[in-house]
């Protein structure tokens, strides 16, 4: 993966270390936790081979991380499980740091004012 020169310069060599590739599917699936993909495709959009991805993948899977239906990938909704793996805190740290953390004041005003029913209250 490319960085921008800013960030070349700006930020510590160990900083700039690769993280693992399942660190990065993780990474690229919890910024996308609204859609699931083909391992081909998060391979492309990650720019790593298909097959270290799809290893990656299987590894996240027996650990829990990611669901896989057919032949597609998303990642889990165990907020739980995602905060206690130590390589999503250490990209989400990183990612932090580059990108700075998020607002959830920003998040709150920007979501629907009125709450939906969840699928165990309409049964």
């Amino acid at each position: 993966m490319s960085i921008d020169r800013e960030t070349f310069e700006n930020t510590s060599e160990e900083e700039l270390e690769d993280l693992p590739v399942p660190d990065q599917v993780l990474s690229f699936l919890v910024t996308k936790d609204d859609r699931a993909f083909k391992a081909c495709e998060i391979a492309s959009q990650i720019g790593l081979d298909e097959g270290a991805v799809s290893t990656g993948l299987s590894r996240l899977k027996n650990r829990g991380l990611v669901e896989h239906k057919a032949t597609y990938w998303a990642v889990t909704d165990d907020v739980d499980r995602l905060e206690g793996y130590s390589g999503y805190e250490r990209a989400t740290a990183l990612y932090n740091e580059q990108f700075g953390e998020e607002d959830k004041e920003a998040w709150r005003e920007h979501s629907p004012s009125e709450s939906y029913p969840s699928v165990e209250n309409e049964q």
